[in-house]
């Protein structure tokens, strides 16, 4: 099976010994029979169709789903062809958000703030840790999706629309190093300092990344009319 991977931004640039985002997916997903190919939408560099791969997956980004973008609305437009096509769709972090904006929802900078780092999430009646990294939240789901995870300070952090996109809020391909090294540059211009050191004192707690990864991988297989 074929996925593709929807680049939707960049890590920093002193974090790319690493590689891009698509390779963090690759990494995951590793052991699972897939394959892959990468497409930076953030740079205007789309797949010709949606049947280019037999699954489909955007990543994160440090840009808003509500932003102006050339690259967002035919981004939004490919995410409503994925899904009247049937292809199989997950989305991370600023996947979640964009998908649930274009097929109707809401997506706002949280007034709360943000979540940085290990956090624990009710995740389909499981307690999970996951790392995070957001401040925007999906804070109305469309009308069509079920909400799977959750907590007290993300209503809508899982999503899933039937047997066609499965959505998540938290990162399951970022290591406590990726966490580690956004603390140290993103982090410090962005998020309140007291934030960055609470998350720093859970670098070295472990996490459920890879049984979500898991949960990923089996929504990609499922068998499907």
């Amino acid at each position: 099976m074929k996925i593709g991977i929807l680049m939707t931004g960049h890590p920093p640039d002193t974090l790319l010994e690493d590689g891009l985002y698509d390779t963090y997916f690759e990494r995951l997903l590793d052991g699972h029979g897939f394959g892959f190919e990468g497409w930076p939408v953030c740079d205007g560099i789309f797949p010709d169709t949606v049947e280019a791969a037999d699954g489909w997956l955007i990543t994160g980004s440090k840009h808003g789903a509500y932003e102006d973008h050339d690259w967002i609305p035919p981004l939004e437009d490919f995410i409503r062809a994925a899904h009247a096509a049937r292809r199989p769709m997950i989305g991370v972090c600023f996947g979640h958000q964009i998908i649930a904006q274009a097929m109707g929802g809401r997506v706002e900078k949280f007034a709360g703030g943000w979540a940085i780092g290990r956090t624990e999430y009710n995740i389909a009646g499981q307690t999970m840790a996951v790392n995070a990294w957001h401040q925007d939240q999906v804070v109305m789901k469309p009308d069509s999706a079920e909400v799977f995870a959750s907590n007290a300070f993300c209503e809508n952090a899982g999503l899933v629309y039937g047997d066609r996109m499965w959505t998540i809020q938290p990162h399951p391909e970022y290591g406590s190093d990726f966490i580690d090294g956004l603390i140290r540059t993103r982090g410090k211009a962005l998020v309140p300092p007291a934030l960055l050191e609470d998350a720093c004192q859970r670098l070295d707690q472990p996490t459920d990344r890879m049984a979500v990864a898991d949960m990923m991988a089996a929504f990609f297989k499922k068998e499907r009319a």
